[in-house]
């Protein structure tokens, strides 16, 4: 997670949709800017959402009445992708109907936030031949909004994993924003060596010693921004890959087996192990002090859903960049008009 020295949403209040571990949270906040509202229907996720923040989130959004929800100025949602059911050539809101989707258009139909941020899975871009962006794209166009979205690596941003997303960002049409740009990539600095524990109490569980495990003959020595594979466990199928530290992480996942499921196995101190849940938050950008759920199954799955702070953190600059900047536009216009 980044330091932010500039509160581009000091007085802003933001809402947390699909809340999850809070992630959009621990980013806006980190901008200047107040929850004032959140909802997750997972009951573990909701414990550790209201042990950091205090703040209890409503479950079943579905059945969240629109009007009941504060005034905010910026939406956040991390919305699960579902199939658009699409019939004939209709488009834009109607076609929404019946997807999570939907009721994250619901509320901004009645609130008018000024921003909605939006984050999904890579194939979110491609689902269904380009027709699922394409409705949420008119869907937004339709309630009055700008809208922004574009693909985005953790790994190009800072964070030692793979995770390719598409963030979407839109804003109202009367805020007259026209020079948002998504944050540029730079130089990564830090490897999975750089985020392990060093308490070998706390990781010794997790360590993997098999007959059936197999290496290549290549000695990795340098590092990369890239994953390193040295070798595998039983056949190399998913979860059963064993990586380098000089190297990232490969993505973490919410699912799948394998001896080292969910994280993907790396060499350390001679043995392979998976990673540690408080080795998965470091890969998602949460500070050392986010409490974490005591259940690991559940701490996996957490992160494996979660979003990447750093990420949020850079685009939300911009996003604040850019409303300073329609700002000072307006005002530049006004005085013009006045003299």
């Amino acid at each position: 997670m980044l330091e932010i020295k500039d509160k581009y949403f000091t007085g802003w209040t933001f809402i947390d949709l699909f809340a999850g571990l809070g992630g959009f949270h621990l980013a806006l906040a980190s901008l200047g800017a107040k929850c004032v509202y959140a909802n997750e229907w997972d009951t573990a996720a909701q414990e550790v959402y209201a042990e950091n923040f205090g703040i209890v989130p409503d479950g079943d959004i579905t059945q969240i009445d629109e009007k009941t929800i504060p005034n905010h100025d910026i939406l956040c949602a991390g919305f699960p992708c579902q199939a658009f059911s699409i019939s004939g050539k209709q488009k834009g809101f109607e076609d929404s109907r019946g997807t999570l989707f939907f009721d994250v258009a619901r509320i901004v139909k009645k609130k008018k936030p000024k921003i909605v941020f939006m984050e999904n899975v890579k194939n979110f871009a491609t689902h269904d031949n380009g027709k699922t962006l394409a409705v949420v794209k008119s869907t937004m166009e339709e309630l009055g909004y700008q809208f922004n979205q574009k693909v985005l690596n953790a790994v190009d941003f800072g964070i030692p994993q793979k995770r390719e997303r598409i963030y979407m960002v839109c804003f109202r049409n009367d805020l007259m924003v026209k020079d948002f740009a998504y944050p540029k990539p730079f130089e990564l600095v830090r490897h999975v060596e750089d985020i392990l524990l060093h308490d070998v109490s706390m990781v010794k569980h997790l360590y993997v010693n098999r007959p059936d495990t197999y290496y290549k003959d290549t000695i990795c020595a340098e590092y990369s921004d890239k994953a390193i594979r040295l070798g595998t466990v039983n056949k190399g199928g998913q979860g059963e890959r064993i990586y380098s530290t000089k190297g990232i992480a490969i993505t973490l996942s919410a699912y799948g087996g394998g001896v080292f499921a969910k994280t993907g196995g790396y060499l350390i101190d001679g043995t392979p192990r998976r990673l540690h849940p408080r080795e998965c938050a470091r890969l998602m950008g949460y500070p050392d002090s986010y409490k974490i759920c005591r259940r690991d199954t559940q701490a996996y799955k957490q992160f494996g859903n979660s979003v990447v702070i750093d990420v949020l953190q850079l685009i939300g600059i911009q996003m604040g960049k850019a409303i300073a900047e329609a700002e000072t536009n307006e005002r530049s216009g006004i005085q013009k008009l006045v003299i």
